[in-house]
């Protein structure tokens, strides 16, 4: 890592840290990650496959490996998320007689040998992953040809309303910069990937106050690891005229809204060729 990095990179111990202490507090907050989640899952009803190995990547508490041991049978599930903490709840998942594996690890550098799954699922993972080729890269290194990789992530409206509003306060990076759908597609055609389909959908969360937001944001374990971040106390003064920023954004009921902006993608895995040179990604599908 450089010494002088770009602010909007994300720390990965804050990062780690962050879903380490979220652990118990976080499927009673993820309502939208959960949601996410299955219409990401609704998905593999047009994927044909009956894999022998998924990974789930950045499994968080195992909802997603839960639904896989379902659908998948005869299939080995593992989890994989760089908190610990997360990956011991994903093992409690599943029944008595069968449960999925958890795998404590950086998905930028995977435990596992080439070409050892015939699919990877990322729910809302890959916007905490400052290199995306280079993760990507990785994902191709473990999917076996004719593999495919199925994820969902946050584009670069998300949060837009938060991050609009810190910025009338001061100068500090309170939010990740979200990759952009294209910025997305490129970068699994630089690892090689195949025929990536994506599409968008924005979900509009309200509240009835800021804090709110705030304490989901937290429950989850998504609090700023950004390295332009200020790296003290954030101070009454400070949050006070945040929340006052953030009264722009009330709509005529009351309500304060949260804007996410929902990327969905798949992609198959790199055929067993020499490389060629990168075609542009143009998306097929973009939802209003």
């Amino acid at each position: 890592m450089p010494t002088d990095p770009n602010p909007h990179w994300l720390d990965r111990r804050k990062t780690r840290l962050g879903f380490e202490r979220a652990a118990d507090t976080y499927d009673a907050n993820a309502v939208l990650q959960r949601e996410i989640g299955e219409r990401l899952t609704e998905r593999l009803d047009l994927l044909l496959m009956q894999p022998q190995t998924v990974l789930d990547l950045g499994c968080g508490t195992g909802a997603i490996s839960d639904h896989l041991l379902k659908r998948y049978k005869k299939a080995r599930i593992i989890g994989v998320d760089l908190a610990l903490n997360m990956v011991q709840k994903t093992r409690k998942r599943g029944g008595w007689f069968r449960k999925p594996q958890g795998v404590c690890a950086d998905v930028a550098s995977l435990p596992f040998q080439a070409q050892c799954a015939e699919m990877l699922v990322s729910n809302l993972m890959l916007q905490w992953c400052n290199d995306l080729p280079a993760v990507f890269r990785e994902f191709a290194q473990v999917l076996k040809p004719g593999g495919v990789l199925l994820f969902s992530t946050f584009g670069p409206d998300t949060l837009k309303e938060l991050r609009a509003s810190w910025g009338k306060v001061d100068g500090f990076t309170h939010a990740s910069r979200f990759p952009d759908m294209h910025d997305v597609g490129d970068a699994l055609l630089q690892a090689g990937f195949r025929d990536p389909v994506m599409d968008m959908e924005t979900i509009t969360l309200t509240y009835a106050d800021v804090r709110g937001l705030l304490r989901d944001l937290k429950g989850i374990g998504a609090n700023n690891a950004t390295y332009g971040r200020n790296h003290g106390l954030t101070g009454k003064a400070r949050l006070q005229a945040f929340l006052q920023a953030y009264e722009y954004f009330r709509a005529e009921d009351g309500l304060y809204p949260a804007t996410y902006e929902v990327v969905y993608g798949h992609a198959w895995a790199p055929k067993l060729l020499p490389a060629t040179a990168p075609e542009k990604f143009i998306p097929i599908r973009n939802m209003p």
